[in-house]
This record gives structure tokens, C-alpha cells and sequence, in this order.
């Protein structure tokens, strides 16, 4: 189904059969009185969203009703729910033995009612949130602050609405370094008496998590902020909302080892279990005592304290043995305290980092525990199940990030992850058996808004999304908030704001790497240039023009609501922050460019613009902070990290006696003056498909397209024997006697066991050259290219200078591959991994 009529997420529920009308705002609700706390939660949350959408605040019964009402109840708890099953009003099929699943429809009678009846407390709950989306209440009216618009009366139009089960079986969201955003935040402006994250901020957070279809959070863990049990109301408001409790790849069995009050070397000793076992499980015992009676989904093996690996500086024929014992004792104790068969009970194993190492050196994990296969913590997924492990009962999973804390680089600031490259890492996970458990990585949860709404949506229904389609998803989102006339610019924008980031994130502006060498830490000059090539002058541009048309967008929206207030959080904060980010470097890098020059006045024009930069994302930062009376302070800031820098001003060089004088033409882009010119950019789209499935995707990509050659879970090919290829380009004539073909990919982690990323490559049909881009995890080569969200090679080929044309032909190795940008250099091109667009080459 098409996403226009499938995803205008925040006004439309999905796949709705429209039918009989229906007005909700003067019915009662009536409900069984033996409901579940989460249904009875949800149906507060829909008398709540009627009254803010006319100002009418329906009434509740658990008895009988004669006038207009909606009938809300779980199958197997409802009575009425059974009758309206026995009458035929409601298919039995569609609610018995499913999980998480509704039917919303509108009797047919001489006194129609509303009907929402579920599978289960959740699926009840569902269906409820999916009528308040129908009547205009956002899942975001509290945390983006999205308007409500006000209507004299509310109605809803359902025939039989079926919602089918959820294509993930777990889906949530894991808050993580909270240092600078939700912490602060929480502990001196929501929850001030408590002074930390607590179950008032738990609260809206499971709402979140509910109204969005999904059904687990992985709670804050840093040790800034007190661990999740050591305030014990949050437990009791996850489970009144039917929120599981799961835990990230460092949190065994629900304790959080970087909280002191959970784990104090000191107190504790060392965080071993060959040598400290009985404490260890004993911490494990008493937090399974207290949490058990909840709906959890437990963390096995273990790692060391916090994010660091095993202690103990074992041999890995030991660790293996040491976590076998460990998984085998948590089970034991699950078992015991729940009171159910381990097989009952969900459970995850994270092969995260060296505990991959571990897990493939021979580690047997249970085949009913889930295996939750990690992106490299910047968007790429490094595994995926094999054969073997697609047949487990347990099945797989994923744990994906928006936000990461970590080498080489942190990027905790904005969501800049692109659509299309979270659907295509999902769907290469989903396609090989990871639809038991998604948990993504949101940070502060702001400002990751829209990348949220899109993972929970795939989570949900991931049928309803492909890879042409996936990249409208947050436009429409956004029109269905700000008005349908705003689609196409909405578009434009977030396109081109992603694509902007593509190449270099914000966060990554200062050129450092961090938790490096010292040829590799510290502010440098952008590998952008306004001497010789067009693309700093460009990319300056090109984000000036966002900031420019999102501020044109803010102006036009109505004023005396949060229509405003919600567009600065959702989209304008963080393209404007953008542009200031990317204008603070590249006016320090031209500072110094023009001094070294000779040009003190120019430079201290750029000295200035520097400043000025610098001044814009602190004011952008306080407008955030006190908006809406101050309802967001303390939220947003630019998250220093540890050792990041990218947050500090530049240095800079102004002379006071030289004045202020801004290059003339300078900032303009300039395409006479480039080193480019010897060289031939080929247009993706204009090729010719020799053999095998070839794409042209849009939506990811340095030029925000891509070629990709064959589809990902294929079985690859014997690279050296192919003879023919998959797709082919030509290339005009050139007087030289060689050419240097520049490729650069997408840079994936491969999907097959011992092997890379092979992409063959010929010129006329002579020799093939073998491009195989196998890195390792941390190496210098795979830390260049995750930061440049590129991998590239150059090969030379001997050409015949009198034929008119040449052609270029590429053999599918790995299939999958996604090609992100191909040129022919005759004149020797020193750089290209930004700059040039073939849609318009220079």
C-alpha cells in the first residue's frame, strides 16, 4: 500500500476501511471492570485527548450504558467483548492466540457504538491511541509538543478495522548517555525534588512508547543518574502503562553496573565472576526478587563494568567456558523466581563488541534466547543470522542507534541517521530472521523525534515501507503536523539535510577523531576547500538555503498555539543548528587560509563569522531551553562527550589593526575554479544493466543517489570467474593513455562469513581489477570511512586514445553493494570524497 495513504502518522491511523461514523466526544466509555491497568491507563489517555481536541471530557462506566458509547475491553477479560464475538460483530480469529493485535469498528445497528476490543492489555491499548490519532492527538503532543486542533465535536469513520499483528515481536527504545540532555533536564526542571530521572519522567516516556506501538524501554544508565531500581515507583509506572523492562548488552539480568548504588568495586569487589561469583549472583538474585513479578526481558552473559569487556584478561577458550557458566546460572534463576519454564520466559543475547569475539569463537547460546545482532554503533549493521541461526526458536534481533557515545566519534547532538540507510540495515536483519526483538539507541530521546516515529513505524508494520518509499515517510509525518501544502518542501529540506550530513555530520565538523593518536585528536581544518574546489563555498550555501527556508516555513505558521514551538524541535532547531555548526568551522578553517595569505582583513572578517556561528547555536540553544515557559530547560545543549571538542570555538587569528573586510566573491561557489575539470563524474542513473538486479536508489548517498548491484541476502559470487557484468557505463574519449577509476561504496560490513565487500571492475574489456573493501572493527581504515560515510579505491587502466567512447563494466562479488559516486580521473584528481554532483558536474 502506498505510503501517502499508509503513513500520515500523526493525523490517520493506518489501513483503516472507512466505514460508519461515528461521534466519540458525547459517548461514554464503557469498560469491564477487571481491565488491566494498562487498558484503563489508555482510556484516561483517550478521555484526555477528547478533551483536548473539544474541550468535552467523556465519562467512564463498568456498567451498563443505553445512549451513544464506545465498548473498550482485551478478549478473554471483556464480557462484552465475548457477547459482541457471539453476535458476530467481532471475528474471533482476529483477536484469539494474537499478539499485540485490535479490531476498532462502528456497529451497524439501530444504536451504533464504537467498538475497540484487543488481543491483549497491549493490543486494547492500542487500538484505543489508534482512535485518539484519528481525532487529530499526536503521539508527540507531549514531547514535541505538536498541536492540537481544536473541533466543536470528534468523530471517528471505521468499518472493521483489523490491525494483524505487529511485524516485531518486542519493539522499544533504549535512553542512553543522558548525561547532557534528559538528566538535567529531569533532575532540576521535571523532577527537581527528586533531582534525578524518576517515575514522573518514566511516565511520559511509557506513554511514548505505547502511543507509538511499542511495548519495552531499556531505562537511563549512566551512573550520573540513579539506576532504574533505586527509585522503585518507575517499575510499578512501567507496568501500569504494560511497558516490559529489557536492558542493554551491559546489563545482566536487570542490574545496571555503572550505578554506584548497584555495583561499588569498593564495596563489591571486582566485577569477575571466576573470582567474585557468589556476589555477583547474588546482586542478580535480590534484583530478580524485587523485579521478576513484572513483564521483563532479560540480558544474559555478561560484560564488565559499564561499556568496557570481560574482566580478568582471560584466554578466549576460558571467557567462552566462563560465559557458558554464567548463562547457564542466569537461566537456572530466572526459572526460579518467575516460577516458569525458561523457554516461557523472553531472554536476549547481545554479542556486542568483544562479546562477538566470544560468541564466535564457539559459545553456545540456548536456541530459545534471542540474538540481538549491533549496527557498529554508526548505522551499519556487522551481522546478520546465518543459516544455521535462522532456524533457532529464539530467533534474532537488532540494537541500532540514532545516538552513539564513542571512538572514533560521538555524534549525541542531532539526529542526522538517513532513512533510507535504517531501512535498508533493518530490512537486511528482518529478511534473515530478526523480527523477535528492535531496540534503538535514542539518547535524550530529543531531538531524535522523527527518526523515532520512523524505526517504531517499520517495527510495527515493516511490510508497509520499501526503499523507494522510506524516505517520504518523515515529510509526510511532517505535513501531516504543519499542513499538506508544506509536503514538497518538507522533502527538499529534510533530503537535503541529510545529505549534507552524509558526508560529514555535524558533530564531526572539527575534523578529530576522538579516543585517538595524537596525529588524529584535536580541532583541525576541514578536508573542504575554498581554494580549489567549489565544496566548502557550496556547502556553506546549501545549508544557508535550509536555514533560510525553514525560517520562511516558521514565519508563515500560525502564532498563539505550539504550531511553532513544535516545528522549531522537530525540524528548524536542527537544521539551523546545522548550518551555524558547519559555518563556525569552515569561517575558522578560512580565517587561517586567508592570514597564512597575507589577507588580514579577510581574515578577520572570517574571525568574525566565526563568532557570530559560534553566538547563533548558543542563542538557538537558549530559544530551545526557554520556549514554552521554560518547559524544555535544561534539555538541549551540545553534548561535549568525553573528549570531544567539536562543541568549543575555534581558534581563530584577528588583527586589530587590519579592520573587516568580507572576500569579494569568496563565498560564493565558484565552478571556473576547481581542480576538476580532468576528470569525467558518471550519472549513476545512466547505465546500462547487464545481468542481476540493479537499483538506482535515492534518499542516501554522497550525491543522494546510489547504484546497488544485486540485493543484499543473495548468495555472492566467485568475483575472479565472472564474466559478466552486471552493469556498465560509458565514459567519453580522452587523449591520455590511462585513466584512474575512483570508486566509492557505501560502506557495509559484510553479510557472509570470511568474506568482504567485492565489487569487480573492468575497462573495454581488458583486465579485471578486484575491489575488496575488508576492514576490521577500530582499524584506521574502518574509522576514515565510518566518519566519511564512505569507503573509496582507485584502479588504472591502460585505455586506447582513439576510441570514441569507453566503456566502464562492473562485476557483482557481494551482492548489495551500494555505489555512491564513480569517476574517471585523466588528470590527476587529488581528492573526491566530497564536492561533485553528477546532476550537476562541474
Amino acid at each position: 500500500m502506498k505510503t501517502k495513504l499508509l503513513l500520515l502518522i500523526m493525523l490517520l491511523p493506518a489501513c483503516i476501511t472507512k466505514g460508519n461514523t461515528f461521534r466519540i466526544d458525547n459517548a461514554v466509555i464503557c469498560h469491564d471492570k477487571n481491565e488491566p491497568m494498562a487498558v484503563i491507563k489508555a482510556i484516561a489517555g483517550l478521555q484526555d485527548d477528547i478533551e483536548r481536541v473539544t474541550g468535552k471530557k467523556p465519562t467512564t462506566t463498568t456498567g451498563k450504558h443505553k445512549g451513544a458509547k464506545v465498548i473498550v475491553g482485551t478478549y478473554g477479560v471483556s464480557r462484552q467483548i465475548t457477547s459482541l464475538i457471539k453476535s458476530g460483530v467481532l471475528k474471533e480469529e482476529d483477536l484469539k492466540n494474537k499478539w499485540e493485535s485490535y479490531v476498532i469498528t462502528v456497529t451497524n445497528d439501530n444504536n451504533p457504538c464504537l467498538v475497540i476490543a484487543g488481543s491483549d492489555k497491549r493490543g486494547t491499548a492500542y487500538g484505543i491511541y489508534e482512535v485518539s490519532r484519528q481525532i487529530g492527538v499526536s503521539p508527540w503532543y507531549w514531547w514535541a509538543d505538536v498541536p492540537v486542533a481544536h473541533k466543536e465535536t470528534a468523530t471517528v469513520d471505521f468499518g472493521y478495522h483489523t490491525s494483524g499483528e505487529p511485524s516485531v515481536k518486542y519493539r522499544g527504545i533504549f535512553i542512553n548517555d543522558e548525561d547532557w540532555g534528559l538528566k538535567p533536564w529531569s533532575a532540576t526542571n521535571y523532577e527537581k525534588e527528586l533531582k534525578d530521572i524518576g517515575p514522573r519522567t518514566y511516565a511520559k516516556v511509557c506513554e511514548l512508547i505505547i502511543r507509538l506501538k511499542g511495548n519495552m524501554l531499556a531505562p537511563a544508565m549512566h551512573s550520573c543518574t540513579g539506576a532504574f531500581y533505586s527509585h522503585p515507583e518507575s517499575k510499578l509506572v512501567a507496568d501500569s502503562f504494560g511497558v516490559m523492562i529489557t536492558t542493554s548488552h551491559c546489563e545482566p539480568l536487570l542490574l545496571n553496573n555503572a550505578a554506584k548504588s548497584e555495583w561499588d568495586s569498593k564495596r563489591d569487589g571486582e566485577w569477575n565472576y571466576k573470582t567474585n561469583k557468589a556476589t555477583i549472583a547474588g546482586k542478580w538474585e535480590a534484583r530478580l526478587g524485587e523485579a521478576a513479578q513484572f513483564d521483563n526481558i532479560y540480558t544474559l552473559a555478561m560484560r564488565g563494568v559499564h561499556d568496557e569487556g570481560m574482566r580478568g584478561n582471560l584466554p578466549i577458550d576460558e571467557r567462552v567456558s566462563i560465559i557458558q557458566q554464567v548463562t547457564a546460572d542466569q537461566r537456572e534463576m530466572i526459572s526460579r523466581h518467575t516460577g516458569k519454564t525458561i523457554t516461557e520466559v523472553p531472554q536476549i543475547f547481545v554479542p556486542y563488541k568483544e562479546t562477538m569475539d566470544i560468541y564466535e569463537h564457539g559459545l553456545r547460546v540456548p536456541e530459545d534466547v534471542t540474538l540481538v545482532w549491533v549496527d557498529d554503533n554508526y548505522g551499519y549493521m556487522k551481522r546478520v543470522s546465518d543459516e544455521n541461526e535462522r532456524k533457532r526458536s529464539g530467533r534474532a534481533g537488532v540494537y541500532y542507534h540514532l545516538s552513539y557515545l564513542g571512538a572514533p566519534h560521538d555524534y549525541l547532538w542531532l539526529n542526522t541517521t538517513a532513512p533510507v540507510l535504517m531501512y535498508e540495515e533493518l530490512k537486511k536483519s528482518y529478511d534473515t530472521g530478526a523480527d523477535r526483538y528492535w531496540l534503538l539507541n535514542v539518547g535524550d530521546i530529543k531531538p531524535m523525534e522523527i527518526g523515532i516515529q520512523t524505526f517504531m513505524d517499520m517495527a510495527w508494520n515493516f511490510d508497509a515501507f520499501d526503499i523507494a518509499s522510506v524516505n517520504n515517510h518523515q515529510a509526510e509525518m511532517l505535513a501531516g503536523i504543519f499542513g499538506n501544502i508544506y509536503k514538497d518542501e518538507f522533502q527538499h529540506i529534510l533530503d537535503e539535510y541529510y545529505r549534507l550530513a552524509w558526508s560529514r555530520k555535524p558533530e564531526y565538523m572539527g575534523f578529530e577523531y576522538e579516543w585517538d593518536d595524537d596525529e588524529h585528536t584535536g580541532l583541525r581544518d576541514t578536508e573542504f576547500s575554498f581554494a580549489n574546489y567549489n565544496d566548502a563555498q557550496q556547502r556553506l550555501a546549501d545549508y544557508q538555503n535550509l536555514a533560510d527556508r525553514v525560517e520562511a516555513i516558521a514565519q508563515a505558521l500560525p502564532s498563539g498555539t505550539t504550531t511553532r514551538e513544535s516545528f522549531f524541535q522537530l525540524i528548524q532547531y536542527p537544521v539551523q543548528a546545522s548550518y551555524q555548526m558547519n559555518r563556525k568551522f569552515l569561517m575558522a578553517q578560512l580565517n587561517h587560509e586567508l592570514h597564512a595569505d597575507g589577507l588580514t582583513a579577510e581574515a578577520n572578517w572570517a574571525a568574525r563569522e566565526t563568532q557570530i556561528a559560534y553566538d547563533s547555536i548558543s542563542s538557538l540553544n537558549k530559544r530551545y531551553n526557554t520556549m514554552l515557559n521554560g518547559k524544555w530547560k535544561g534539555m538541549m545543549t551540545i553534548p561535549p562527550g568525553y573528549t570531544a571538542l567539536y562543541h568549543k570555538k575555534p581558534e581563530v587569528t584577528y588583527t586589530d589593526v587590519a579592520g573587516e573586510k568580507e572576500p569579494s566573491g569568496l563565498l560564493k561557489p565558484n565552478k571556473a575554479n576547481n581542480e576538476l575539470e580532468n576528470c569525467h563524474v558518471v550519472n549513476l542513473a545512466q547505465y546500462t544493466n547487464k545481468t542481476g538486479k540493479v537499483n538506482i536508489i535515492k534518499g542516501i548517498g554522497y550525491d543522494w543517489q546510489v547504484v546497488q548491484v544485486g540485493q543484499p541476502c543473495e548468495a555472492p559470487v566467485d568475483i575472479e570467474s565472472s564474466t559478466k557484468a552486471a552493469v556498465e557505463y560509458t565514459f567519453p574519449k580522452t587523449d591520455k593513455d590511462s585513466v584512474d577509476v575512483i570508486i566509492s561504496t557505501v560502506p557495509f560490513w559484510p553479510l557472509h562469513a570470511g568474506r568482504g565487500n567485492a565489487l569487480g571492475v573492468s575497462v573495454d574489456g581488458g583486465e579485471k581489477q578486484i575491489y575488496n573493501n575488508k576492514f576490521a572493527e577500530y582499524s584506521r581504515r574502518w574509522k576514515d570511512q565510518v566518519m566519511r560515510n564512505g569507503a573509496e579505491c582507485r584502479m588504472r587502466f591502460a585505455i586506447d586514445r582513439n576510441r570514441d567512447r569507453h566503456t566502464l563494466s562492473l562485476f557483482m562479488g557481494d551482492p548489495g553493494q551500494m555505489i555512491q559516486r564513480i569517476i574517471i580521473d585523466w588528470g590527476g584528481l587529488k581528492k573526491t570524497y566530497v564536492g561533485v554532483s553528477p546532476q550537476n558536474p562541474i
